[in-house]
C-alpha cells in the first residue's frame, strides 16, 4: 500500500515506554521511508478529537534517539474514552448531539493520515480498532498498528507489555529508600502501594526485583542493620486469597520479633471489600471516563494500614505509593531492547498495511507479531502458580492461596 502521513498517539497513563516507542518509530520511518510525514496527535484521543496536533520536523527525526532517554511521554497523554459520548461533551470536545467517532473519524481523513500508531493499554488500542472499523464503514481505510503499554502487564494475550519490566526494577528502587525508615519508630508498619488494579504482577516483580537487592546486601547485625528488618514480610495481591486475622497473627510475631513489618500491596488488592464497605456507608464511590474505580480517591494503602495496624500493635505507620514515580521512569535496557523489536516490526506492518497490535502471542509459542484487534483485552490475572512466586512468598513464610474465581 501507498503510505504518504502516519500519526502517532499515546494515551491512558503514563509507563515508562512512551518517550522511547515514539522515538523508535519515528527513528525507523526514517531509515525505511523518509519521505513519509509523521504527525503526532497531542495528549492521545483529546488531540485527535480536537485536531490538536505537530508535524515532526527534520530537527526531531535527526534527534529522535534521545527520546529513549526519557520517561513520560512528549506528545502527551490523557484518558479518553471514545464510545463515552456523554463524559466527552461534558469535557467539551464533542458537541452534544455529536458521534465521537464520527468525529475522529473525519480528523483523520482531513488530516489525510493513512496509517496511526497507538501506544496504549488494551482500551487504547481496542478504541483504534473501533475508529478503523468506523472509517473502513464509511469508504476509508485506515492501518492501525498499536503497541502494548502498561505496567501492569495485564494485556491478554500479549506475554510482555512495554515498561513493566522498567516498573517493576523502579518501584523496587522505592522501596530500597521508603523500608529504610523502618527505625523511624518502635513497632514500625510500611505499607508499600504498588500500582496494578486487577493484576499483581507488577508487585509481585517489584518484590522480586528488591529481594535481589536484599540478597547482595552485608548486614552488621551488631548494631542493628539486619536482613530480617529490611526484608519484605507479606505480598499482598487481587489474585491471593486474605484471611486478614490470620495474616495479622503472623505478621504480629514478625512485629514482636523483628520490631517492624514491611508489606508490598498491590492497589487492586481488596478493592472489593474497600468499595462494598464505602457503598454500604453510604459514600460515593468515584469512577473515570472508562467506569473504573477511581483509586486515589478510596486509598487502599490507607486502608490496609489501618485494618493491620491495631492487631499488629503497630506504634507508627507510613503508607508509601510508588507508582508515580515508576510509570513516568526512562526505560531501562529490557525495555528498550523489547522496545526497539516492537517498534521496527510496527513499522514493517504499517508499510504492508497490516493492522494489529504488537507483541509476543502467549497462544502461538510467543510469537512476536501483529495480533488482531479482535483478540486483545485488558484484565490478565497474574499467574500466582509461577514457582518464582512460589518461593518468593515461602521465603518470607506467606502461605500461597489463590483467590477464589
Amino acid at each position: 500500500m501507498s503510505v504518504r502521513r502516519v500519526a502517532l498517539l499515546t494515551a491512558g497513563g503514563f509507563a515508562p515506554c512512551l518517550s522511547s516507542a515514539v522515538g523508535g518509530l519515528i527513528e525507523r520511518y526514517t531509515e525505511l521511508a523518509p519521505e513519509i510525514e509523521i504527525i503526532a496527535y497531542q495528549h492521545g484521543y483529546h488531540g485527535l478529537l480536537t485536531g490538536n496536533k505537530i508535524v515532526v520536523d527534520a530537527e526531531t527525526r535527526a534527534k529522535a534517539g534521545l527520546l529513549h532517554k526519557f520517561g513520560g511521554s512528549p506528545i502527551g497523554n490523557s484518558r479518553v474514552k471514545l464510545s463515552n459520548a456523554a463524559d466527552l461533551v461534558k469535557r467539551g470536545l464533542v458537541a452534544e448531539g455529536q458521534n465521537p467517532l464520527q468525529v475522529a473519524a473525519e480528523q483523520l481523513k482531513a488530516d489525510g493520515v493513512d496509517v496511526l500508531h497507538t501506544i496504549g493499554g488494551d482500551d487504547t488500542n481496542i478504541t483504534a480498532a473501533e475508529l478503523a472499523a468506523y472509517l473502513e464503514e464509511h469508504g476509508y481505510h485506515l492501518t492501525v498498528v498499536g503497541l502494548p503499554k502498561t505496567i501492569d502487564n495485564d494485556v491478554v494475550p500479549i506475554k510482555q507489555s512495554l515498561g513493566a519490566w522498567t516498573a517493576a526494577e523502579e518501584s523496587a528502587k522505592f522501596a530500597q529508600n521508603i523500608i529504610g525508615e523502618h527505625r523511624s519508630g518502635p513497632r514500625m508498619l510500611i505499607v508499600h502501594e504498588v500500582m496494578g488494579r486487577h493484576c499483581g504482577w507488577l508487585t509481585a516483580a517489584a518484590a522480586a526485583e528488591y529481594r535481589k537487592w536484599l540478597a547482595l546486601q552485608e548486614w552488621v547485625p551488631g548494631i542493628g542493620l539486619t536482613k530480617e528488618r529490611w526484608d519484605i514480610h507479606a505480598v499482598f495481591l487481587p489474585e491471593l486469597a486474605l484471611d486478614i486475622e490470620s495474616e495479622a497473627a503472623r505478621l504480629r510475631t514478625v512485629m514482636d520479633e523483628v520490631g517492624n513489618v514491611n508489606i508490598f500491596l498491590s492497589e487492586g488488592a481488596g478493592t472489593h471489600e474497600i468499595v462494598a464497605q464505602l457503598e454500604a456507608s453510604g459514600a460515593e464511590v468515584k469512577r473515570d471516563a472508562f467506569g473504573h474505580v477511581r483509586l486515589d480517591t478510596i486509598n487502599p494503602g490507607a486502608w490496609f494500614a489501618k485494618q493491620f495496624a491495631e492487631l499488629l500493635g503497630a506504634e507508627k505507620v507510613m503508607v508509601q505509593k510508588s507508582g508515580y514515580y515508576s510509570r513516568a521512569a526512562a526505560a531501562n535496557a529490557e525495555d528498550l531492547r523489547l522496545i526497539k523489536s516492537m517498534t521496527d516490526l510496527a513499522v514493517e506492518c504499517a508499510l504492508k498495511g497490516e493492522s494489529g497490535v504488537i507483541g509476543h502471542d502467549e497462544e502461538d509459542s510467543d510469537r512476536l507479531k501483529a495480533i488482531a484487534f479482535p483478540r486483545i483485552a485488558g484484565g490478565k490475572a497474574f499467574d500466582v502458580s509461577q514457582p518464582w512466586f512460589g518461593q518468593l512468598l515461602a521465603d518470607i513464610g506467606q502461605q500461597l492461596v489463590p483467590a477464589a474465581s
